[in-house]
């Protein structure tokens, strides 16, 4: 034992031994420093940490074969070559290994590569009270470039999800918005004077594409908007066709006034509340007193008020401001008959409030060939084909829609109920859930979700939701439906007590269902007629609906209540609840 050790020694085994290991560590350090620094796998280490196991062994082979003579010599240049050789292998090793890439990474290179969100500007002018303008530009520069055909736009809903977040992580939210690229930028509106700085980032590496920065006066805002969307456009390689990317928010006078105006409007409009739309209105009214003939304020008044009629008005209000609503989207139209918003504002008056689906469809066919890009558009089309029956139709204009806008939670919300009005209760749930998900502050989210829960007998599912919902209206349905589907008729009659004394007059679609679902048919008629003469949007949802269609589809009353609200006669419409 003692001569072998003596030869170790010698030989310098040990020496050289010593002198791997502390290359070889250095060298790991390095590396993984390095890789984290570059986004390198998990899987170039532990390959790098094998082929240094490996050296290892060969180090010592080579010791012992040049022995103590040439120890020497060899202890400082091939030892170098021999860590060098390492690091090589390291690198070999890990190219020759299967591919292990970051997910985020993997969804942003399966992007089309002429894709692009908008994320929202960043108010740099130190003004809170600034926000509608930054927010404004965005918004605009996702209308121009959604008029390049050839290219992906994510919508607004999407996009905003990042307002005010930590925009570094690029490839994480391209990954997330399903986007090769993002633009980004800052925006600086002081004394008359705004400075916007723009950049378009590949998300594959973070690098710049494009960047300008712009310093103008108030009055060019517009062209520098136009300058912005034809230069991404141009980066991303996309073809214009002569066409010219321009604001459609834009005023035919150039009053920046109105202007201003009307971009508060839509940055109240977008919250989708009482409060907040009723200062909308403010706006757009101030826009339209400013220049009479802007004919998108007009539009916009429109869509917030039919937004209005639609979700929250009461029945006195619903009355009130329906006619109003047409009123506008028709003067909108008159002074600008390519106006694709006031053309779909139109079409849904036309479905929800006059009760005319098939004009309304046709309107909004005809809102699409004007901007087929609009998401909302797009949206409202599939809803008011589910009104007509055809729910397939929907579920996959709805599918294109949130390609559109993935993160948008009322499109999530309405699939949802595309999918439970065609009895797929589990998809159904999973977009249920996916909306709330996103807003769970949201009205109305949780009914389908109880109606999908009472249809697989889920009674405990159903109150634990009913118990989350915000809207008061809302969940004293939710809460009578669970009772009725339930047989609790104590709980059940008290539910629906409330709901006669306190929602006949807005919701009276809701208390069919209740009535449906405790077997009276007779009330059940009696309320549907009530929300056809109130003009409750609710009605004209039978075929999406799974409650009172389902259970009341061949009582012969049914085929002539159809026929009075514009839908299809249930006999020419197959059953997804038959036999189920």
């Amino acid at each position: 034992m003692t001569s072998f050790f003596e030869r170790l020694q010698q030989r310098k085994i040990v020496q050289w031994a010593l002198a791997y290991i502390a290359a070889a560590f250095a060298l790991i350090q390095v590396g993984d420093i390095v890789g984290q620094r570059f986004g390198w796998p998990e899987q170039a280490m532990r390959m790098f940490i094998v082929v240094a196991a490996v050296g290892f062994f060969v180090t010592l082979i080579v010791a012992w074969y040049h022995g103590e003579r040439g120890a020497q010599h060899v202890a400082g240049t091939e030892l170098l070559i021999l860590a060098l050789v390492l690091a090589i292998g390291g690198v070999v090793a890990w190219k020759l290994g299967p591919p292990s890439t970051p997910k985020a990474v993997v969804a942003a290179t399966d992007a089309p590569p002429q894709s692009v969100a908008v994320l929202p500007l960043i108010n740099e002018s130190g003004d809170p009270k600034q926000d509608y303008f930054s927010d404004g530009l965005s918004e605009e520069l996702i209308s121009a470039l959604a008029q390049v055909r050839s290219l992906k736009v994510i919508g607004r809903s999407s996009s905003f999800r990042f307002r005010g977040k930590d925009q570094d992580d690029i490839a994480a939210i391209a990954a997330t918005l399903g986007v090769a690229t993002l633009l980004e930028g800052t925006v600086r509106k002081q004394n008359g004077n705004v400075r916007i700085v723009a950049s378009l980032i590949r998300a594959s590496d973070s690098s710049a594409m494009w960047s300008q920065t712009y310093d103008r006066e108030l009055k060019d805002v517009f062209a520098v908007q136009t300058d912005i969307a034809t230069s991404v456009a141009g980066a991303l390689k996309t073809t214009l066709l002569g066409k010219t990317l321009e604001s459609a928010d834009k005023p035919p006078s150039g009053n920046l006034d109105a202007y201003n105006a009307l971009l508060q409007g839509r940055f109240y409009a977008a919250r989708r509340n009482r409060a907040d739309y009723l200062k909308a209105l403010d706006y757009y009214q101030q826009a339209i007193k400013l220049d009479p003939d802007y004919a998108m304020a007009y539009a916009r008044l429109a869509n917030a008020q039919q937004w209005f009629v639609d979700w929250i008005a009461t029945g006195e209000e619903r009355k009130a401001t329906t006619p109003q609503a047409q009123a506008n989207a028709e003067k909108a139209l008159a002074l600008d008959p390519q106006s694709a918003v006031a053309m779909g504002v139109l079409g849904i008056n036309q479905a929800w409030s006059q009760f005319d689906l098939k004009t309304g469809e046709a309107t909004l066919r005809r809102a699409l060939q004007l901007d087929p890009t609009n998401a909302e558009t797009i949206y409202q089309h599939a809803d008011v084909i589910g009104c007509l029956g055809r729910l397939d139709e929907s579920v996959a204009i709805m599918r294109k829609v949130l390609a559109m806008e993935p993160l948008n939670a009322q499109f999530h919300f309405n699939m949802g109920q595309f999918l439970l009005g065609s009895n797929r209760l589990d998809e159904a749930e999973a977009e249920l859930h996916r909306a709330i998900d996103l807003q769970p502050e949201a009205a109305g989210f949780r009914l389908m979700l109880v109606q999908v829960y009472i249809k697989q007998g889920r009674f405990d599912e159903a109150l634990a939701a009913s118990a989350d919902e915000p809207d008061a209206a809302t969940r004293r349905s939710e809460l009578a439906q669970v009772y009725a589907a339930n047989g609790d008729t104590v709980k059940g009659q008290a539910q629906l007590d409330d709901m006669l004394r306190l929602d006949g007059e807005s919701n009276a679609f809701y208390i069919a269902e209740v009535y449906t679902l405790r077997g009276d048919a007779d009330k059940a008629f009696e309320w549907l007629e009530r929300g056809y003469t109130i003009r409750d949007p609710g009605t004209t949802t039978l075929y999406e609906d799974p409650i009172v269609l389902p259970a009341l589809r061949n009582d012969p009353r049914m085929k002539a209540f159809a026929k009075k609200i514009g839908v299809p006669d249930p006999d020419t419409v197959p059953d997804p609840w038959a036999n189920k």
